[in-house]
């Protein structure tokens, strides 16, 4: 894990980016678009829960000026070059019917692949489709019920206060995750369930979103990307131009968290420092 420095504008070849959850308080859309403003890049994916119909049905409308600003940005985006594809999750699985459409100049897709630059085939879903395979129910129940809501109220404050003694981030609802009975083993098998899907389907690779929890590592020879969320880590992966795939955090500081090195090369350097 490596703090960097930003550059203006972060050339790339390919964004990922899941679980921004618009239409929900916990949102961190100010973030998402300070990152989308120092990108630039070929293909954007959204790989689920871009919105959260579950949260504007359940506990009241919520949509600041913010929410609307990130919408406006992508579709800027799409308009000017950027290939953007949407893959619906759970929380906006209404969405799905229109697989295979476009809107506005975003492709819609319930699974796509997306080919890398170096020769890589990488499936794209979201992962809802495996919950009820590793019994995610349990996990996917703190994510989004009031518990989850409380943990994410008093992280603001907690952030506040260790910004000001100088310490690093640290999540509170991921800490109280951890804590959930047997989540670190339902998260393992999640990851191995999607890994799996990948090997079945003949691919080199899977990205993926659905449990916040944003990882980019091999399982059994295949690469497995999870993007990670905007609610909480502010993460996504990004594919270089000579194939390198990076997980960063985006908040005040820029972490690169793993870095996963191109087919044909070393183990490069975190690209962006």
């Amino acid at each position: 894990m490596t703090n960097i420095t930003r550059i203006h504008p972060l050339k790339c070849r390919t964004v990922w980016l899941s679980d921004i959850h618009l239409g929900y308080h916990g949102c961190k859309a100010d973030s998402l678009l300070d990152f989308l403003k120092h990108v630039e890049c070929d293909y954007i994916y959204l790989v689920g829960d871009i919105f959260d119909v579950w949260s504007l049905k359940q506990k009241g409308f919520y949509w600041p000026q913010s929410h609307n600003n990130v919408i406006r940005t992508i579709l800027g985006k799409a308009k000017h070059n950027t290939k953007v594809v949407y893959i619906p999750g759970n929380h906006d699985d209404v969405f799905r019917e229109y697989d295979g459409m476009t809107f506005g100049n975003v492709e819609i897709h319930n699974k796509c692949i997306h080919d890398t630059i170096d020769g890589r085939k990488l499936l794209m879903l979201h992962g809802d489709e495996f919950d009820s395979a590793v019994q995610l129910s349990r996990l996917a129940s703190f994510i989004g019920d009031k518990s989850y809501d409380f943990s994410l109220y008093l992280n603001r404050y907690l952030q506040a206060f260790r910004r000001l003694m100088g310490f690093p981030y640290w999540s509170l609802s991921d800490y109280l995750k951890s804590k959930v009975q047997n989540a670190m083993e339902v998260i393992s098998k999640f990851e191995n369930a999607v890994a799996h899907e990948a090997k079945i389907s003949n691919v080199d690779g899977v990205v993926c979103g659905h449990i916040h929890n944003a990882q980019l590592k091999e399982i059994n020879g295949v690469v497995y990307c999870n993007d990670g969320d905007w609610v909480e880590n502010c993460t996504t992966i990004i594919e270089h131009h000579d194939g390198t795939l990076e997980l960063l955090r985006w908040r005040e500081n820029v972490t690169s968290l793993a870095v996963y090195p191109p087919k044909y090369t070393k183990v490069p350097e975190a690209k962006i420092a």
